[in-house]
């Protein structure tokens, strides 16, 4: 066999610059990359632009226009950025800014605000009445009463009127200051009894000489949260105190009643109500007794008084009218028809013989008159009547088939624990108090079935989302990759290497033919030097994977030994 010459082994992709592999490519290459990379950098700017979004924070809300447009031209001043919420109802700025925006603005005095205090006092203009002064002096006071009021957490706003008579020393009658007071509450707030209690007592201390009954209290509905000056609870109905003594007393009955039949039936297994009757009425009633009059020695001596009066001793003194009359001597009397004469007497005779006779004594006594004096006073918040109604599940019983079914409590289970409920409760049927026990099945409750599909459930919608921009990225990244630049880069890549006779002609296959096709090859001999097609199909096998990854870690080995075959004796 002639020499065959020496086929080297060649590389047609020399290092060269990006350049001069970018000007190989043909003309739809180069745009499809070209388009690739200018939408990946259009992407990473449109990342970079996104991430870097100005957040915005509110800076003020809930603001008159007045303050608004102040607000807006001072910002628009200080060049910084601002937006309107929806309606308008607040003004935002950058968040990084805000506090910074607000402590300037401060400075400036914004927002004013629709309420003012006592700094109305400090611009006093000269020429002012005295009766601006006092106006002005009202309204410092009702502004800063308002600041008071709104600082509660649950009012809104608030405003408050003040009605500051002229005080006169010559008004015989002074007439006293009262105040309104109209709140706006946050939705979903209220106020209890002692916070409309404390606006009251707020207000009447802040003004000299003002009862607390003279301060009412409104809402924004209208409706008169604190007392009348009649001393009756406002909105014409029950107080809200006795509302909520009588619903707290109903709940304490209730709780009586599952406390007391749960051990029994279960937790589960029991529902009560209880409804009180209470008397908040308050009532004063005065009894006034006499009991007839007694003895002498059995009643009380209260006073007594002795007068006793007496002629002088062994005188005897003129008596008679005094004239002309008295000074005559007596006169011989007449004899009686029937009788014996009397005897005469001188006008001095009659006073010596009636010195005892004068003697005059007077005695005055008063005696206790027995009387008893009651009043009674009926106390506020008394049960007048309770009424309760209880309802038991039927209890769950075992068959002999081990199955569980519902079962009827007994009369005579009912009549017990109905007469437990009586003395959990304090029955009384005096008063009129009523229980009313039920058994029968409860219903349980079934989870309706939500039919909506998984795809348009508020939960699935909300997750698509919050990944749809991630996902769409990674998508559109992965396009342009795959679609423009991966091509180009294939095409910018070195060839494979190829072989080549002494003359410079590839060998057609080159490598890879001696490979992939074994029709190609010469025929080899094995170590023992029997054919390879002599061997068994799984050593062959296996001397081919060896033969092919040799091949393709190594072709410059693989072409030096087809070169020695090529080059040796025939008996090689």
């Amino acid at each position: 066999m002639s020499a065959v010459a020496e086929i080297p082994v060649v590389n047609t992709n020399p290092s060269t610059s990006v350049m001069e592999k970018l000007s190989k490519l043909d003309r739809s290459q180069r745009m499809r990359m070209g388009i690739g990379v200018a939408l990946l950098v259009l992407l990473c700017i449109a990342g970079i632009f996104l991430s870097q979004k100005t957040d915005y924070k509110v800076l003020y809300a809930n603001l008159s226009e007045k303050d608004g447009g102040a607000i807006v031209a001072q910002l628009t001043q200080m060049n910084v950025p601002y937006k309107y919420t929806e309606g308008g109802g607040a003004i935002t700025v950058p968040a990084e800014r805000v506090y910074d925006v607000r402590l300037r603005l401060a400075s400036l005095g914004l927002p004013k605000g629709s309420v003012t205090g006592f700094e109305l006092m400090e611009s006093n203009r000269f020429g002012m009445t005295q009766f601006q002064e006092r106006l002005t002096f009202q309204r410092g006071l009702e502004g800063e009463l308002t600041r008071s009021i709104q600082a509660l957490t649950s009012v809104s706003s608030a405003r408050v009127h003040l009605a500051l008579p002229n005080q006169n020393g010559f008004f015989r009658e002074q007439q006293k200051p009262s105040a309104s007071v109209l709140l706006s509450l946050h939705p979903g707030r209220s106020l209890d009894r002692a916070q409309i209690a404390g606006i009251v007592h707020l207000v009447s201390s802040s003004v000299p000489e003002m009862a607390p009954s003279a301060v009412s209290v409104l809402d924004d509905t209208g409706k008169l949260l604190s007392k009348s000056p009649d001393g009756t609870p406002g909105a014409g109905g029950a107080d809200a105190e006795q509302l909520q003594y009588a619903q707290k007393l109903e709940q304490q009955y209730t709780q009586r009643i599952i406390d007391i039949l749960a051990p029994i039936v279960g937790r589960e297994n029991v529902k009560a109500q209880v409804s009180a009757e209470v008397d908040f009425s308050q009532t004063e009633s005065t009894s006034e007794q006499h009991r007839p009059n007694l003895s002498t020695d059995a009643s009380a001596v209260r006073s007594q008084q002795v007068v006793e009066t007496s002629g002088p001793a062994g005188g005897t003194g003129p008596s008679g009218v005094p004239g002309a009359t008295s000074n005559q001597p007596p006169v011989q009397a007449n004899a009686p028809v029937n009788g014996q004469v009397a005897p005469l007497q001188a006008a001095g005779q009659q006073g010596a013989g009636g010195a005892n006779a004068q003697v005059k004594r007077e005695s005055v006594t008063n005696y206790e008159v027995d009387k008893t004096v009651r009043v009674v006073r009926g106390g506020s918040g008394v049960v007048k009547r309770l009424s309760a109604a209880v309802v038991v599940n039927y209890q769950s019983a075992v068959d002999d088939k081990g199955v569980a079914t519902p079962k009827a409590l007994t009369e005579q289970q009912i009549a017990q624990m109905t007469a437990l409920v009586r003395e959990s409760i304090g029955f009384s049927q005096e008063r009129g108090d009523s229980v009313n026990m039920m058994n029968a099945p409860f219903l349980s409750d079934v989870a309706a079935v939500d039919n909506t599909p998984l795809w348009r459930q508020p939960a699935t919608l909300e997750l698509a989302r919050s990944l749809a921009w991630p996902i769409g990225v990674v998508l559109l990244v992965a396009l342009i990759l795959f679609g423009f630049v991966r091509p180009g880069l294939k095409a910018m890549a070195a060839p494979k290497e190829v072989a080549v006779d002494a003359d410079g002609n590839i060998i057609p296959g080159g490598l890879d033919a001696l490979v992939a096709d074994e029709n190609m090859r010469p025929a080899l001999t094995g170590p023992d030097g029997l054919p390879i097609e002599d061997l068994s199909p799984s050593a062959h096998q296996l001397r081919m994977d060896e033969a092919r990854k040799l091949a393709k870690e190594n072709p410059v080995a693989v072409a030096a030994i087809i070169k020695t075959w090529i080059n040796g004796d025939e008996g090689g």
